[in-house]
């Protein structure tokens, strides 16, 4: 396959050609998504987020990999939705503790109208300490789209979490032309979309390509898209299938292949390294980001699952001399003059 243009996104992927750089030699891929990276991004940077779930468990849906979802007995007791004003001192400590963007998740399968004005203040109020905003809130109808931009949110979380043909497998309480049609509301009144999947729920790699096709021909590529890696819960079906088996949800090597495919179809997205990163090494943390992976989440929790304590991410990003997102470096004389 030929050199990748990085300058020109494409929405006319097939799904053989998506398939087609999975299969290139390892070396090859990440090197043309790492030129990918490097035409859009500076790849030193990393953009530092934080996810709070502002309404935990209870969820009508049966995603399987779900430990929110009230079709299984996971041990997560059902919460109501927070106080906006708890939330927003949540997103200070957030801001002041290093996070650029704060995102605020509810486990709902989809947003009831009774909602909104305590969901507006929190946005609002989230907005107003300079934080990048997103929620992800399940299915939205146009009108609720056009209320959360108005109330001030920049991007909203709606993943397809993988490729249509894999998806019956994952969930039946939602179809993907649902989600689909999610995202075109998102779209159409004018916020930013937040869109990826989960791999290592037991698909193939062409599950994986098919996933990465349907967001690289999506109408406008996503804003954001984040890459989770399973993270097993016992009492969820799909948790539940990889704790018995006692093997990795998915390899590390195909995991960075899937990142650098992310970044060569949808090159302007950020691609954010999400769900798993607790139990990555250091060194595949590493290839991630090589790979084209420019944004993590921090705070120590995602959702209901574990993440990196901020002294191990602090770290990480010195001996890799990586920087968030917009933070500026002394130059080059500066340092020498030390």
């Amino acid at each position: 396959m030929s050199q990748i243009n990085a300058a020109a996104p494409r929405h006319d992927w097939t799904l053989d050609q998506v398939e087609a750089l999975f299969d290139l030699p390892f070396m090859e891929l990440v090197f043309q998504a790492a030129t990918v990276h490097r035409a859009g991004f500076d790849p030193s940077e990393v953009q530092l987020s934080q996810l709070l779930s502002v309404k935990t468990g209870g969820c009508a849906e049966n995603c399987g990999y779900c430990s929110q979802s009230a079709h299984f007995k996971t041990g997560l007791k059902a919460e109501k939705l927070m106080d906006a004003d708890v939330v927003i001192a949540k997103a200070r400590q957030a801001r002041d503790g290093g996070a650029q963007r704060f995102c605020m998740g509810a486990a709902w399968r989809e947003l009831k109208d009774r909602d909104l004005p305590k969901l507006a203040a929190m946005i609002g109020g989230v907005k107003a300490l300079g934080l990048e905003t997103c929620a992800t809130l399940g299915m939205l109808t146009p009108d609720q789209a056009r209320q959360l931009k108005d109330a001030g949110l920049d991007y909203y979380n709606h993943n397809l979490d993988t490729g249509p043909e894999y998806y019956g497998e994952v969930v039946t309480t939602r179809t993907y032309q649902e989600r689909l049609d999610t995202l075109a509301h998102v779209r159409d009144a004018g916020m930013s979309t937040c869109c990826g999947g989960i791999v290592g729920m037991g698909e193939t790699r062409r599950d994986r390509a098919s996933l990465l096709h349907q967001l690289a021909t999506l109408p406008s590529h996503p804003d954001s898209l984040p890459i989770n890696g399973l993270v097993p819960v016992s009492g969820t079906p799909l948790g539940d299938q990889v704790l018995a088996d006692g093997a990795k949800a998915i390899d590390s090597i195909e995991f960075v292949r899937t990142i650098a495919v992310a970044r060569i179809v949808c090159p302007r997205s950020m691609v954010r390294l999400s769900a798993g990163r607790d139990t990555m090494s250091r060194e595949l943390q590493a290839l991630c980001f090589l790979a084209g992976a420019n944004s993590i989440f921090v705070g120590g929790k995602l959702l209901t699952t574990p993440l990196p304590g901020q002294d191990e991410d602090s770290a990480l990003f010195q001996d890799l001399n990586l920087r968030p997102m917009g933070v500026k470096t002394a130059a080059p004389e500066a340092v020498a003059a030390e």
